[in-house]
């Protein structure tokens, strides 16, 4: 959707020349970006103007996502968000930081009345920052329908604002043989190939899809952006077509079905398939009743069209040959857990359950389920599947315990292996076994975690004067929740996720010239505590 510069409803939420460092629909980690990344000139402090009537509805704070936020529900029908904030207008600062000492917390989720916070188009409400999971200064400004909580790109808003004469630009396409119906080069396996490198057709053989690596790009910046339409032709005919304006919040997830996840979580490369699979439900993407699958059963040439365009009618087209060679074709070698995505399966092993309810899967799933044995392990390890699956939402996982190192069964949690790393995956302990829920099929066993978190003070010499700063970690299961008290009171502190520094959030009300005690509490996921005592 886009819309005539007479039907703008919106004003520029700043006084100068408009840039962006993100785009709407970009593509994100388990998230599509839901709304445009305005630069601020490197600097934080911008005033940040209303940019239609109505009034503050919502406002949040938190350690990482959006930092400070501001929502604001517009008369005419949308909601703007307004994220990364350094402050808010000073009216709503008040009601804010009262609710922080009354509740002795940083994080606050507050909801107001229409008539606490009336603005007019135009009002300064909040002051731009780079807060929260943020790396530089800019403001993140989403835009949705107040009714449905549907996310649209804010860009068609102000593209009379924004000049754009760039063309999105692909690097690589990636060929998919399905499974047990297809060949391409001579292999089963999908198959990247460099753009530079397409003169030379690609010999396939039955039923294939393909799926393309490309990125936005604008005028005036070094950014890359999220292609808002991939369209791909074969023989001129139209067989899939995606428009990124638009998501419903169940919708977000899906970008693990329309993107290839596998490439994302192994080699960090985004590829957007040209292929719906069975079940994704995310109404941007179009197809025939083939999905997007191209059946290659003639020995001729196929001719494949990839158009890529942004939101100006900028476009790019690249075109290749596929080249059909009748080739042998093994058939699809089922496991004894094959997995389907229109019903409900349970995966069973010795001290293991995973079930996966129906609609969880995005496509059916040829399970390597393989139970990894160490006889000195709290758990087995269980590898659900050999390559990353994700799953729509979260699926009911339980492992057994079969050694306790430590009586306290807190201590437990489930911990997902990947490429050598190790992550926590929470669960709590109940008869024997630890309960989670899990969001992709990976490697998973149990682990314990008595090791507190750890306190390094910083910038000691300038404590007197408030700016009061920490680091704060754990290296297992992460920060639950943290306190600091001076002589004894609450003090506010922020936590930022991003570096894991804690300081001081209002310096002023730390008392001058006088000996003070501080005490931090720091506690992880697991109820291990750390208590240090300073005096400054």
């Amino acid at each position: 959707m886009t819309v005539s510069a007479q039907e703008k409803p919106f004003i520029s939420p700043f006084d100068f020349p408009l840039l962006l460092s993100g785009n709407f629909g970009e593509l994100r980690a388990n998230h599509f970006h839901g709304g445009v990344d305005f630069k601020t000139q490197g600097v934080v402090g911008k005033p940040i103007r209303c940019i239609a009537d109505g009034y503050v509805s919502r406002v949040t704070v938190t350690s990482g996502g959006y930092g400070q936020a501001v929502y604001i529900t517009h008369d005419n029908g949308y909601t703007s968000v307004h994220g990364h904030l350094l402050k808010f207008a000073d009216e709503i600062e008040k009601v804010v930081e009262a609710y922080q000492y009354e509740h002795e917390t940083f994080v606050v989720d507050l909801n107001f009345p229409a008539e606490q916070f009336p603005l007019k188009q135009g009002d300064v409400f909040a002051l731009a920052g780079n807060e929260g999971y943020s790396f530089g200064p800019h403001l993140h400004m989403e835009i949705r329908k107040t009714e449905t909580g549907e996310y649209v790109d804010p860009l068609q808003f102000y593209t009379h604002l924004i000049k754009d004469t760039t063309a999105p630009r692909a690097s690589q396409i990636i060929f998919y043989p399905q499974p047990g119906e297809g060949v391409v080069k001579g292999s089963q396996r999908k198959q990247k190939v460099a753009i530079g490198n397409l003169q030379t057709p690609i010999e396939a053989w039955g039923k294939i899809a393909t799926g393309i690596k490309a990125y936005d790009y604008m005028d005036g910046t070094s950014n890359n952006y999220g292609v808002r339409s991939v369209k791909l032709f074969v023989d001129s005919i139209e067989v899939f077509s995606s428009t990124v304006d638009g998501f419903l919040p169940n919708e977000n997830h899906m970008i693990n079905a329309w993107t290839d996840f596998e490439e994302y979580q192994m080699h960090n490369s985004w590829f957007m398939r040209s292929q719906v699979l069975p079940g994704n439900t995310w109404r941007m993407l179009q197809a025939g009743d083939e999905g997007g699958i191209v059946t290659v059963d003639e020995e001729r040439d196929y001719r494949f069209k990839y158009v890529l365009e942004d939101i100006y009618g900028n476009s790019r087209s690249y075109r290749f040959t596929v080249r059909g060679r009748k080739q042998p074709i093994d058939s699809l070698r089922v496991s004894e857990d094959y997995l389907f995505w229109d019903r409900r399966n349970i995966v069973q092993r010795p001290g293991m359950e995973l079930m996966i309810p129906k609609g969880m899967l995005y496509e059916d799933v040829n399970l390597n389920c393989q139970v990894i044995v160490d006889s000195l392990g709290v758990s087995y390890d269980y590898q659900l599947h050999d390559t990353p699956v994700a799953l729509h939402a979260g699926c009911p996982l339980r492992i057994g315990i079969r050694n306790y190192p430590v009586e306290d069964r807190s201590k437990y949690y489930v911990v997902k292996k990947h490429k050598g790393r190790k992550a926590s995956a929470g669960g709590h302990y109940e008869n024997g076994f630890m309960h989670t829920t899990i969001r992709e099929l990976g490697t998973y066993s149990v682990a314990i975690d008595t090791v507190a978190p750890r306190v390094t003070p910083l910038n000691q010499s300038q404590w007197k004067r408030g700016n009061i700063q920490f680091k704060i970690k754990d290296a297992e299961t992460g920060i639950k929740d943290y306190k600091v008290l001076i002589d004894g009171e609450f003090a506010l502190f922020k936590f930022s996720s991003k570096d894991a520094k804690l300081s001081s959030k209002h310096p002023s009300r730390i008392k001058k010239g006088v000996r003070q005690t501080m005490e931090l509490i720091i506690t992880d996921y697991c109820g291990n505590v750390t208590r240090e005592e300073y005096q400054f």
